[in-house]
């Protein structure tokens, strides 16, 4: 089972090897002009550490920018060995219909349709589905199918995702042709890190 960490900016409020993680490797990630969107470490024998990366001004990356990150965060990864064993690190673009794990994520993508699922029900269930309103850093705002707007507390937010539709392909291809050679459908996935023998 997957254990999803959403970075923001205050890592003291997170727990478990993806805060760490995320952690160790955020100051790389955003001193080559990036930013971590989400990380996930999944598996046990041989974990597998997928980093979701974008560049801070808020366009795709392309296969060398996970190239770069992926070699930034291997060796970091490899000086702290926050994880015992064998490993293998992913390195991939948010994509299109990309998860919405930070607050800036909600307001970037607002209008846009989205679906949800959070850890306690809200309103007495725990899927939601309908239009990304925004946030105000603390919850999470959406319109939803039936008209009726929600308010979902980003800490109880166990996914959300954007879904692919029409004019969120066409927003993404402007985002593309800001930066030239994106392709946000490319993913590069580099185990040349580990595996990392104790």
């Amino acid at each position: 089972m997957a254990a999803f960490f959403a970075l923001d900016t205050d890592l003291s409020t997170h727990s478990g090897l993806e805060a760490r993680v995320a952690a160790l490797i955020a100051p790389a990630v955003e001193d080559m002009g990036y930013e971590i969107v989400r990380v996930a470490v999944l598996g046990r024998e041989r974990p597998t550490v997928q980093i979701m990366a974008d560049r801070k001004d808020g366009s795709l990356i392309n296969v060398e920018d996970c190239e770069r990150i992926s070699h930034a965060v291997g060796a970091v990864l490899d000086v702290e060995d926050p994880i015992p064993g064998a490993w293998t690190l992913e390195v991939s673009s948010a994509g299109i219909d990309r998860p919405l794990t930070r607050a800036k994520d909600w307001n970037r993508f607002a209008g846009h349709q989205a679906k949800a699922e959070v850890l306690l029900p809200v309103n007495g269930r725990r899927r939601f589905s309908g239009t990304v309103l925004g946030s105000d850093g603390t919850v999470a705002r959406m319109r939803l199918d039936d008209g009726t707007e929600v308010a979902l507390p980003l800490e109880e937010l166990r996914r959300a995702r954007l879904v692919l539709t029409d004019a969120l392909i066409e927003a993404s291809a402007r985002m593309v042709q800001s930066a030239p050679g994106t392709d946000p459908a490319q993913k590069n996935d580099d185990d040349s890190s580990g595996p990392k023998v104790h």
